[in-house]
């Protein structure tokens, strides 16, 4: 299928690895002196998967379940586990120090008890528990960053296909800077929560939790006491900040959108912006919506403010109370000196996790509001897609038929009235009328970019809505007003629809358009490299490269929406020309406003307010007088026609 406007198969960008007509010199071999090194990189060189993706409009029941971290998770069992249990290990080896610290107070130093042996022993266990739990925290950092990888992996292909299934209406309503953060900052939130911080979390909650398991086992009593008076103010806190904080991050993931979009609409209109001297005036609209990113950023900061002193001030708390008891009790000798000792290092462990976790828990509340915007973005459902038992359609004649078709991009607005139209096979059809009439609405249901609203559009007979959509725009193509070219060489985008196309038939394509010329002045021919957009060629150059890419693809049906609007006189005759090589032969609906591309059809279908008010031919519609006629007229009249713009 031929996309104009940059649908279809994608080809691989760049020169290399092609059958013919590669950049460069060819590949002559290694040189043999440096054969040994060659060999030596290659052993290092880690195994990858081959590239084995698959793409259907219908998604995989894996990827119709409800996004959440712990399925991401699931979704690789062994390193999971793996992961999970090095977090134990290193909580519980964590945590041997003040119960070591205590066994050489008591055994080794206090009165009565002095054994230098006991000491060693007890410091050459505290190494050993210090080396064995660095080694655990090396294998766990790389257990979780390989964890992280695989799932990020996974997660940016599973958003990446859905945005390809998506409707032409989600595009259309959602600005590009937003579905750039969903797949940019959302997606970096979450990889950086699950290479450290969902592992640092894990492990400080352990690490609480065994400090707690501990002190009731040394002194149930003092443990209570101390535990009491911490743990219900410091829980109050955290609801608190929980509840707070989600409302508060979840401005900042709307601000950052609001921010790369509005960059990203400046950067794509720049040419706009300069020649309108509009500059002054998309700096404060940027620096009002920095603004209110900043004022959120705020609003969690102070949150926070109030979290983290709150959270060492119940600690101090804690200590405060523990000294008063703990030294009480080792006056009246129910507690040991090391046992008291061991009690204030596990309570002051028992406070640095809290510390780690408020920071760890900013990290989780702001992947908890990623997730929530990828959850949205995924459980969006394609405006358009397959049914279950879409069919394969084979080679088509180009028989296009409307019955009783109504559309309206707004169900409650229709575009389209009823419209009643049959398109025989290898007929060319020329859609006129004013703009807005819905000229290239009645193009986009033949494309099947949108359903109709009520009514049936079909080709030879199948319903448009019961066709695999692969096999449908295999067989259609299309030009639109302002052709999509993409960074890369001009052969990559005459053959984005036939990436495997030959020399040969690149070549026909080449001379059948009339790009023969163009080639010639280009530096390499069809490996001269066109930055993205095209931007360094002119609109009727891009235009015959869009009709190349078309007549390479083989299309039984095209689609030439405003195909030669925007060009001036020279490059429209080069256009009409390569168009009467790429109509040869095949059914084609072209929507015009220079009245002269019309004259080249079969047939003329006047569209008015989405309703069909004539169509005939040519001579026909003069001779009768009618909507045509006038509009004949009055573009007679004017001389040269300005350009219009696309409608809708």
């Amino acid at each position: 299928m031929a996309w104009g406007g940059g649908f279809g198969g994608g080809a691989p960008m760049g020169g290399a690895n092609r059958p013919g007509g590669q950049p460069g010199l060819p590949f002559a071999g290694i040189p043999s002196e440096l054969q040994e090194g060659v060999d030596t990189i290659l052993k290092t060189e880690p195994s990858r998967d081959p590239a084995n993706e698959t793409f259907s409009q219908i998604p995989a029941p894996s990827e119709r379940a409800r996004l959440t971290l712990t399925r991401l998770l699931l979704e690789h069992p062994g390193l999971m586990s793996w992961s999970a249990f090095l977090v134990v290990v290193v909580a519980v080896t964590g945590q041997l120090g003040p119960a070591l610290t205590e066994i050489a107070i008591n055994k080794g130093m206090s009165p009565g008890h002095h054994s230098y042996s006991v000491i060693i022993w007890a410091a050459s266990a505290y190494l050993f528990v210090v080396f064995l739990g660095s080694l655990a925290q090396r294998s766990q950092v790389r257990a979780s960053g390989r964890l992280a990888a695989k799932v990020m992996h996974h997660l940016r292909l599973r958003v990446f296909r859905h945005l390809q299934r998506l409707g032409l209406d989600f595009y259309t309503n959602e600005k590009a800077g937003v579905v750039m953060t969903r797949m940019t900052s959302d997606i970096e939130n979450l990889q950086q929560l699950l290479q450290d911080g969902l592992s640092q979390f894990a492990l400080q909650a352990l690490t609480m939790v065994t400090i707690i398991v501990i002190l009731f086992l040394m002194n149930p009593l003092l443990a209570a006491i101390t535990v009491g008076i911490i743990v219900p103010p410091l829980f109050l806190l955290s609801w608190w900040f929980h509840y707070a904080s989600e409302k508060g991050y979840e401005r900042v993931r709307d601000g950052i959108a609001d921010v790369l979009s509005d960059l990203s609409e400046s950067l794509q209109g720049v040419r706009v912006v300069a020649s309108n001297n509009r500059q002054i005036h998309n700096v404060i609209h940027h620096r009002n919506v920095v603004g209110a990113y900043r004022d959120a950023n705020v609003t969690t900061g102070r949150i926070n403010a109030i979290y983290g002193p709150g959270s060492l001030a119940i600690g101090v708390l804690g200590q405060a109370v523990l000294l008063g008891i703990g030294g009480n009790m080792v006056l009246h000798h129910t507690l040991s000196i090391g046992a008291l000792v061991a009690f204030f290092l596990y309570l002051n462990r028992f406070f640095q996790p809290i510390q780690l976790l408020v920071q760890q828990y900013n990290a989780v509340q702001q992947s908890r509001s990623s997730i929530i915007k990828l959850r949205t973005l995924l459980e969006t459902e394609p405006s358009v897609t397959d049914v279950p038992d879409a069919f394969e359609l084979g080679s088509v004649q180009g028989a296009i038929t409307f019955e009783d078709v109504t559309f309206g991009y707004d169900p409650d607005r229709p575009v389209l009235h009823e419209i009643n139209l049959v398109i025989h096979p290898g007929e060319t059809v020329a859609l006129v009328g004013p703009t807005g009439g819905g000229k290239s609405t009645l193009a986009k249901l033949i494309i099947r970019f949108y359903d109709p609203s009520s009514g049936t559009v079909s080709i030879d007979g199948h319903d448009l809505r019961s066709v695999n959509s692969s096999s449908l725009r295999r067989q259609l193509g299309v030009v639109p007003q302002e052709p999509f070219l993409f960074a890369g060489t001009i052969r990559d985008n005459l053959t984005f629809a036939r990436p495997g196309a030959s020399d040969d038939e690149v070549n026909l394509a080449v001379d059948r358009v009339g790009l023969r010329e163009l080639l010639e002045r280009l530096p390499d021919g069809l490996d001269t490299v066109v930055h993205e957009r095209g931007q360094t060629l002119s609109a009727g150059e891009r235009q015959l490269l869009a009709l190349g890419r078309a007549f390479l693809a083989q299309p039984r049906v095209l689609v030439l929406d405003e195909a030669t609007s925007s060009l001036d006189l020279q490059s429209e005759t080069a256009v009409e020309q390569a168009l009467d090589a790429l109509l040869e032969s095949r059914t084609a609906i072209l929507i015009a406003h220079r009245l002269s591309t019309a004259q080249r059809a079969d047939r003329i279908v006047v569209i008015q307010d989405g309703r069909i008010v004539e169509q005939g031919t040519h001579g026909d519609l003069i001779a009768d007088e009618s909507h045509y006629a006038g509009m004949f007229e009055t573009w007679a009249s004017s001389g040269t026609p300005t350009p219009s713009r696309q409608d809708g």
